[in-house]
């Protein structure tokens, strides 16, 4: 068994044939949980869970890309519109409170489109982590876990954790950082979120020293599909690609496949009492 701990089968991308990629990775024995990043991919991550009976979950948040700040203009990935709402704490409440939605998510920090000047980008900060504030607060009062998204921000969000609210399960999904700030999330006792991001080459970043530095039992399977599919695989990802994540991991840590799918797999039943 496999289980894509963070899919966007709730996207666009997916908009005509979701259930049938859906069914066959049921049938290839992969679960998945589909992430919200908005209201409406939240809900429909809700709506397609409640479709199945037992491995396809969902998870709801406002990302921070799709905050409504009036500060920065950002551009939409192909097939995806940018929605920017402000966040209605009720809204997503009512969301969260189905038995299928497993984790507040992906919340977080996000500072690759940013304003260009100093007091406009501070505010936008500010807003960033208001937000991130609010939706830790909902995580926290429905004793949710919390998937974290973070770029070009991980000192930030460090510092924010240290100093507000820090959940006690969460996972650093897709997580592209050094050394020290894989070390600070361990330390935090969270979950790094492992996808097709580790088969690129980012100047700065040694994802292999990474996965050999993190435990196997902290370590979650994503695919964060339909992005970052794993080398030679197409240009739309898909959770039945998850196997090329687990087989790189076990060639970094010079352990079987299986071994990797078995514990991932109950990394993943552990942080979301699944």
């Amino acid at each position: 068994m496999l289980i894509d701990t963070h899919s966007h089968l709730n996207f666009n991308s997916f908009k005509d044939d979701s259930r049938k990629i859906i069914q066959k990775c049921l049938d290839n024995d992969i679960w998945m949980i589909n992430i919200g990043v908005e209201y409406s991919t939240s809900k429909r991550a809700l709506e397609i869970s409640k479709n199945h009976k037992q491995g396809v979950y969902a998870s709801v948040g406002l990302h921070p890309i799709h905050m409504a700040s009036g500060l920065v203009k950002i551009k939409s990935d192909p097939g995806e519109a940018i929605y920017q709402e402000e966040f209605d704490y009720e809204k997503y409440k009512e969301l969260a409170l189905s038995e299928k939605v497993k984790a507040v998510g992906e919340i977080g920090l996000d500072y690759y489109w940013k304003p260009k000047t100093k007091g406009r980008l501070n505010l936008f900060k500010e807003k960033q982590k208001d937000l991130l504030f609010q939706q830790l607060k909902l995580a926290k009062n429905l004793n949710l876990p919390v998937i974290f998204h973070c770029r070009m921000a991980h000192k930030d969000l460090i510092d924010f954790l240290k100093n507000s609210i820090k959940p006690e399960k969460a996972v650093a999904h897709g997580f592209v950082g050094n050394a020290e700030e894989l070390t600070e999330y361990l330390n935090f006792g969270y979950y790094i979120g492992c996808n097709g991001i580790i088969f690129k080459k980012i100047e700065g970043i040694d994802f292999e020293e990474n996965i050999k530095r993190t435990p196997l039992e902290r370590i979650l399977l994503e695919t964060d599909c339909p992005y970052l599919a794993p080398p030679n695989q197409g240009q739309r990802n898909t959770p039945l690609n998850l196997k090329y994540i687990a087989q790189r991991i076990a060639d970094i840590k010079r352990i079987s496949f299986e071994k990797v799918a078995e514990t991932t797999f109950q990394n993943a039943k552990n942080l979301f009492s699944i």
